[in-house]
């Protein structure tokens, strides 16, 4: 059957139904049993996205890989069926609409997307003994906090920055030009200042070319940004590193373009909106020459074939490559769900809990051996790519073998794009 999506409705439920029922097993023994399960049939996995409010572009954009994975599931022998919910952006709402799903059956909850989000949903399924895999998050204190229910398959800001400043060092060295000033311009929620703390920790002693100017941060909300923009300029910094969303990097550029700041690049360590479809679509040529580092998707496996193929069906006028990275990390963070449920046997929490902390999956769409998850739940087992807009599409610049193009550094002025 076919899945379609239905990205701001609250609590649509998706079947996705693949396979054989699972075995009867015994009842969480971590918090208090949620409501209306059963520890036979398919896996019931809460899919917990940022569908509407600020971060509803990429909420979104994560969500068409529910769409996607019925057949994808199907064909690796999985048996699950997907519930969906809106956080709305929010805090309070992701607690809450993590309760509802738990209270409606969910097995695992995957999600949120955002830091502080996901932080609020791993309180409840800690309480409630249900398994929480993370698709996107990096936030280093949400591994830290002791729970036995959390499974993260994303890097944390310390992975991101420290994975980016040999990568930015190597895109300086190719291209044999190097700024000597740079300033960090992020939003102040969750996950900017985790990137901010990370920079401060791991700059000292990463022997990069530039010295750091004083950061600038800003609300993500906010509807102008034009003074931040203009204080960067003023400073001087010949390299501006960021940590955006998609609606905050808009701005951000379209200032740079209105005051004429031309530093030598824009780069980011692992955030999201410089390589985001949205990003393309409203500023055309604009969008060119961003930089983001992160764990991007390998192209060259059958799986990211079939879930190019799947996307190129149910969404034809949209481009792959904008939507890549958030289909790639929720798509893996499903697979992860779905292949605990198979080794275990059954849908009782403790028995996915034990096959998650086992977890071997060679089989997933993100660059990368085998993801597997420590004593804290965090999976270590990550890689980064250079990742450059180029003819206005995320392009692999770096490392060399896995290159498309050969980086472009500095970047053109904004009136000499064609």
């Amino acid at each position: 059957m076919s899945l379609t999506l239905q990205g701001m409705t609250w609590l649509t439920r998706r079947q996705v139904l693949v396979g054989s029922a699972g075995l009867v097993g015994a009842a969480s023994v971590l918090g208090a049993p949620a409501l209306g399960q059963s520890s036979s049939g398919p896996l019931k996995i809460g899919v917990l996205l940022p569908r509407s409010g600020i971060l509803a572009q990429a909420g979104q954009s994560c969500a068409r890989a529910e769409a996607i994975g019925a057949s994808v599931l199907k064909g690796l022998g999985y048996s699950v069926e997907i519930l969906s919910a809106d956080t709305e952006s929010n805090t309070d709402t992701a607690r809450a609409r993590a309760e509802k799903l738990i209270n409606d059956g969910a097995h695992v909850i995957v999600g949120a997307f955002d830091s502080g989000q996901t932080g609020a949903a791993a309180q409840v399924c800690e309480q409630r003994g249900i398994p929480l895999v993370v698709n996107i998050a990096a936030a280093p204190q949400l591994t830290e906090q002791g729970y036995k229910t959390f499974f993260r398959n994303f890097p944390t800001s310390l992975d991101l920055v420290g994975n980016a400043f040999p990568l930015m060092k190597e895109v300086f060295a190719t291209t044999g030009k190097a700024p000597t000033k740079a300033l960090f311009l992020h939003a102040n929620d969750t996950f900017g200042m985790a990137n901010k703390g990370a920079f401060e920790r791991l700059f000292p002693n990463a022997a990069m070319p530039f010295s750091m100017l004083e950061p600038i941060a800003y609300d993500p909300k906010a509807q102008d940004l034009s003074v931040e923009v203009a204080k960067a300029k003023a400073s001087g910094a010949e390299l501006l590193i960021v940590t955006t969303r998609a609606a905050d990097a808009i701005l951000i550029v379209r200032e740079m373009v209105k005051q004429r700041f031309e530093p030598m690049g824009i780069m980011s360590p692992g955030s999201s909106g410089l390589y985001d479809e949205q990003f393309y679509k409203v500023l055309g040529k604009y969008s060119d020459y961003a930089t983001t580092i992160l764990p991007w998707y390998d192209g060259k496996t059958p799986l990211s074939q079939q879930v190019r193929a799947e996307f190129v069906k149910i969404f034809p006028k949209d481009n792959f490559e904008g939507h890549a990275f958030n289909i790639g990390c929720t798509l893996d963070a499903l697979l992860v769900a779905a292949d605990a449920h198979k080794r275990a046997g059954t849908t009782a929490a403790p028995a996915l809990l034990e096959a998650l902390r086992t977890t071997k999956l060679e089989t997933h769409m993100m660059i990368g051996p085998a993801i597997t998850f420590d004593a804290k739940g965090q999976n270590v087992n990550f890689s980064s790519a250079v990742v450059q807009n180029l003819d206005q599409r995320p392009t692999v610049v770096l490392p060399k073998g896995a290159a498309e193009k050969a980086p472009v550094f500095p970047m053109p002025g904004w009136q000499n794009r064609g």
